[in-house]
């Protein structure tokens, strides 16, 4: 076909062109309204983009974890919405602040000032129990030994007890160094009275004690009469029952209770009576 035959001329206008051979061509596949753009490509491999996609790719992993994580742990849960996630993310954090808040603050630490001292704590001191006090026994006076002296001793406190006076002492004092010199006596007529403690005996019928005062005659019962204490009061009650009995001498007044078989043997120990009278009320 002949180069200037129009018929050729058409056939070659009805090719189809070539990318490298028309210009207009690579316009149209680039588009005409991203011909000034950069490539895709380009912007996608900018640090600046690359850094914003990983941040949300985070972002929405973390929404997703927290959305999936609620409920039993064999139970799958679906996906929230993200406003929903979102929201209780926050409350979450929230939570949490608070309840750590709680449990880790300390409380304030106060400092003693630099120029305090402690106060000491008292201990409590145990005091040692009293041991019981031993009465005093008197020292003997009158050539009485330490025996004859307790129950001198309790002659005259029974005396004192009982509010008499000094007279009614030496009276009580003078008829029992004469009856028993003033020992606490049995009887070796009534085996029962050495029963009781007793500092000898003696035979003068049922007589005992310190008075020899006898049961029979109704002082006592023989327990009683030998209990110095009873037998001391025993005289006293009976010394009051004589009339004018403060006017009376000593060996008077005790033959009056006593009424002896001797009566003037009490007025031997009248000095000896005052004398261990005046040492016990002293």
């Amino acid at each position: 076909m002949h180069p200037d035959d129009p018929s050729a001329q058409k056939l070659t206008d009805a090719r189809p062109s070539t990318p490298s051979d028309d210009a207009a061509s690579t316009e149209r596949t680039i588009g005409r309204h991203r011909a000034s753009e950069p490539s895709r490509r380009a912007l996608l491999g900018s640090t600046p983009v690359r850094v914003a996609l990983a941040t949300g790719v985070t972002c929405c992993l973390s929404l997703v974890a927290v959305a999936t994580a609620r409920g039993n742990d064999d139970t799958p849960r679906t996906v929230e919405p993200l406003a929903e996630a979102v929201a209780d993310r926050a409350a979450i954090a929230n939570e949490r602040a608070s309840r750590s808040l709680d449990r880790d603050a300390a409380p304030a630490r106060i400092l003693p000032s630099p120029t305090a001292k402690p106060t000491p704590t008292p201990t409590a001191v145990r005091k040692a129990p009293k041991k019981p006090v031993k009465p005093r026994r008197p020292r003997p006076v009158a050539g009485l030994d330490q025996a004859q002296m307790d129950n001198a001793k309790i002659i005259v406190d029974v005396g004192l007890e009982m509010k008499m006076p000094r007279r009614a002492l030496v009276v009580a004092l003078s008829t029992a160094m004469q009856e028993s010199n003033l020992y606490n006596l049995a009887s070796d007529v009534l085996p029962e009275s050495a029963e009781y403690p007793n500092q000898g005996s003696g035979s003068d019928h049922d007589s005992v004690g310190l008075f020899q005062q006898r049961p029979s005659s109704g002082w006592g019962t023989v327990a009683q009469l030998m209990r110095p204490s009873y037998a001391a009061r025993a005289f006293y009650t009976a010394l009051n029952e004589i009339p004018g009995w403060q006017d009376m001498s000593v060996t008077a007044a005790a033959q009056a209770v006593q009424i002896s078989a001797y009566p003037d043997a009490y007025a031997q120990h009248e000095d000896r009576a005052t004398t261990v009278a005046a040492a016990l009320t002293a």
